[in-house]
C-alpha cells in the first residue's frame, strides 16, 4: 500500500524547533501529529493538521532512554485526536541529515503502544514518524492487528507547492 504523508512548511519547521529544545532530564523530545486519512487510488493519504508538544513535566526520568513518557501523556494526546476523529502519529527526531531509522527501543515500545491507540480512536490509521533534519521515516498500523506499514512519501506543503522534504 502507498502511504503519503502531507504537512504543512510551517508546522514542519514548528515540530522540528520544539523537539530540538533541550529538556532538563530528557535526551530527547517526543509529541503528537494528528491527520485526517483518506483513502485515495494509490493508497492512503495523511494530511496533518496539528502538533501536540509533550509538556515538561510529562517526561519521567529515565536516564537508560532518551524519553520516557506515561500513560497520562497518551491519554491527553488520544483525548487531543478523538474529536475531530483522527490519526495519531507519535513523533520524535535523531537530528543528523539524511534518512533517519527507529531505534530498537523504538520499535520496540512502539510495537507496544501504537496498536493501543485502536482502542480510543478505532478504523483510524495509528503511526510513529521519526525526523532527521532533512527527512523522516514513519511506520503506520492500519489496524490493531496488522503490521505496521512504512509510510513511503513525505511532502511538505507550501503557500501554492508541495515538495519532497528531500528537497527542503
Amino acid at each position: 500500500m502507498n502511504i503519503t504523508l502531507r504537512l504543512p512548511s510551517p508546522l514542519l519547521h514548528a515540530v522540528r524547533a520544539d523537539l530540538a529544545r533541550h529538556h532538563a532530564h530528557a535526551g530527547e523530545r517526543v509529541g503528537f501529529l494528528r491527520a485526517a486519512a483518506m483513502k485515495t487510488t494509490s493508497g492512503l493519504l495523511l494530511l496533518v493538521r496539528g502538533y501536540q508538544p509533550v509538556a515538561d513535566e510529562d517526561y519521567a526520568r529515565a536516564p537508560a532512554v532518551g524519553a520516557e513518557i506515561g500513560s497520562e501523556v497518551f491519554r491527553k494526546a488520544l483525548q487531543w485526536a478523538y474529536r475531530p476523529r483522527s490519526a495519531l502519529l507519535h513523533v520524535h527526531t535523531h537530528h543528523g541529515r539524511g534518512r533517519p531509522g527507529f531505534s530498537g527501543v523504538d520499535l520496540k515500545s512502539g510495537r507496544e503502544f501504537v496498536p493501543s491507540f485502536f482502542t480510543t480512536i478505532p478504523r483510524m490509521p495509528q503511526g510513529m514518524l521519526v525526523l532527521s533534519d532533512d527527512d523522516a521515516h514513519g511506520l503506520v498500523w492500519l489496524a490493531e492487528d496488522h503490521p505496521p506499514v512504512p509510510i513511503n512519501c513525505f511532502a511538505q506543503i507550501g503557500n501554492h507547492y508541495s515538495r519532497d522534504w528531500r528537497d527542503a
